[in-house]
């Protein structure tokens, strides 16, 4: 036991160290993490033994991962991708898997090898990009935008082949027929759809109105309804993968779907820490060696070829090339996800362990260069743009549609955190002086009841950035906090420096005492409201006083 114990604190503090190297170098983590699995696994130091427990952690790591998938995906957001988004992720999806599948077949693979690996290379990292994008600032550009909006369709797309390919665990078999393969998976396909109509109809909402009650047991049950059902998928002949999505997506049009999201974001990048130590201590060098050409040919085709994919697409569809390049540069590299599912296809038996050590080698050359060009992507668009021309229709008339559009009135005017008693009576008179008004707060019942007055409010925690994140920060120009801790108080605002607001905070403090630790926070605005109702109260009696006869008091015989 204490061995692995001092396995594992060995393991955390060599990811933080090479983790904090990536980070200098501008990689991402997983890149960091996957050498640290090459490093101490046994092709290696071999330092770590405690594989069993790892592999554990790994996969419910990847549970988390595609249950916070799952959740993401509100159906209201997926029908306003829109027509560029969906027309561009479907677009390249549909051409990489057909080239791609060509190219690995003329490379010597078999044809299930080559549909796995082809399939694999469509995939984007939607963590990494919308990472890049946020850091430089451009996630709100229309490339951002557009960029996001494939992302969801890649994000579709990679759950339904996950869903299907599992579905077909007997695939290549002699003794199941194809129809017999068929119709069972159609079968298991309904089933699945009828229960989930009926969880999400009757049974989720009303369980999870009752748990929100407690932040901390949200957080129990969501993990624990993901692992659930990652196990009934298995059972049922799916994968682990393609059920955690399902609980996920189950969730994903509660109101309580960013709050979850918020809380496990952390929790998931932690335990995927571990799939990729676990993934990069399984790689066989042996054989890996004898892939390098194959890995250099898939990678040329995934920075040059997807990018190239979508830049025709978007081109077509009357966008400049400036814009077609910078979104293009975001498919540029494979995700987290191809080398999740082609080690899918390992544990299902349908291709060999050759295929995930080919994939993880393109991930890790695809996704360090990206990360470079996405970077450094006006300067490599200043480098190129005099042979991108063809990219780019002679009126690039949707762009133009775009600018010229009127702009958007339904952003709110001020955000209020926290709909107590005066942050509520807040929102309510901001509303009669006609400003538009977003509420927050973690308390279901205080959200539904601000509904039913016609509030715009929404619950969520203030304390994790991944929540801020989802909310209409940009050109937002007051934010108010009615919170009564000053540590969540201070959270909120390292979340909005976080995230670069540059609107006015204030914050209501209870006396002078929190009122001066308040101050200390930053360039926040204290509401005290107690000295203004008192203030109010002595100038409103004061006036009263003066303008009214003083009444006689004495006693009459």
């Amino acid at each position: 036991m204490n061995d692995t114990y001092h396995e594992f604190a060995l393991l955390l503090m060599l990811s933080a160290v090479v983790g904090a190297i990536a980070v200098r170098l501008r990689q991402p983590l997983l890149m960091a993490y996957i050498i640290v699995g090459i490093a101490v696994g046994p092709a290696a130091f071999g330092w770590v033994g405690a594989h069993d427990q790892i592999n554990l952690l790994a996969q419910i790591g990847i549970t988390v991962l595609l249950f916070v998938v799952g959740l993401k995906l509100d159906l209201r957001h997926v029908r306003q991708i829109g027509p560029v988004a969906l027309a561009t992720g479907l677009g390249q999806l549909s051409f990489t898997i057909l080239f791609g599948f060509l190219i690995v077949l003329a490379l010597g693979k078999g044809w299930l090898d080559a549909l796995y690996i082809a399939i694999a290379l469509t995939f984007s990292s939607t963590i990494i990009i919308v990472k890049l994008l946020s850091d430089k600032r451009e996630l709100d550009s229309l490339h951002g935008r557009i960029a996001v909006g494939f992302l969801i369709v890649q994000d579709l797309a990679v759950v339904i082949a996950m869903m299907l390919m599992s579905g077909l665990g007997g695939i290549g078999s002699e003794a199941v027929g194809g129809m017999t393969l068929a119709l069972s998976l159609l079968a298991r396909l309904g089933g699945a759809a009828v229960l989930l109509y009926f969880l999400m109809r009757y049974v989720l909402p009303l369980v999870a109105d009752t748990l929100a009650r407690s932040q901390e047991l949200l957080l129990i049950f969501a993990i624990a309804w993901g692992t659930a059902l990652a196990a009934l998928g298995e059972y049922a002949g799916f994968s682990k993968e393609a059920g955690a999505f399902v609980a996920g997506f189950s969730l994903a049009s509660t109101a309580y779907r960013e709050a979850i999201s918020a809380r496990l974001t952390s929790i998931r990048d932690f335990l995927l820490l571990f799939f990729f130590i676990d993934l990069g201590a399984k790689l066989d060098f042996s054989t890996l060696g004898e892939e390098t050409g194959t890995a250099l040919v898939l990678s040329l085709f995934v920075l040059i070829g997807n990018p190239l994919i979508v830049m025709a697409i978007m081109g077509y569809m009357g966008y400049r090339k400036r814009t077609s390049f910078l979104a293009g540069l975001t498919v540029a590299q494979i995700s987290e996800f191809s080398i999740i599912f082609v080690a899918m296809g390992i544990s299902l038996g349908h291709i060999g362990a050759g295929a995930l050590g080919l994939t993880t080698l393109v991930g890790l050359i695809t996704i360090a260069l990206s990360s470079y060009m996405i970077l450094y992507s006006h300067r490599l668009y200043g480098w190129l743009a005099p042979w991108l021309g063809p990219f780019e229709r002679r009126t690039p008339f949707r762009e133009l549609a775009v600018e010229n559009a009127p702009a958007q009135t339904e952003r709110p005017d001020i955000l209020v955190f926290g709909l107590g008693r005066y942050g509520s009576r807040l929102a309510l008179k901001l509303r009669e002086q006609n400003m538009r008004v977003l509420g927050v707060d973690f308390d279901p019942e205080v959200i539904k009841a601000q509904q039913r007055t016609g509030l715009d409010a929404r619950f969520g925690d203030c304390e994790a950035p991944e929540f801020i994140e989802s909310l209409p920060l940009k050109d937002l120009p007051w934010i108010v906090s009615s919170l009564p801790d000053t540590g969540a108080n201070r959270a909120l605002i390292s979340a909005l420096a976080e995230h670069h607001y540059r609107g006015r905070i204030a914050i209501v403090a209870r006396d002078e005492a929190e009122s001066e630790n308040l101050r200390m926070l930053g360039e926040v605005e204290v509401i005290l409201p107690f000295n203004q109702a008192a203030d109010f109260a002595a100038l409103d009696l004061a006036a009263r006083i003066a303008s009214a006869e003083v009444p006689d008091l004495k006693e009459t015989p």
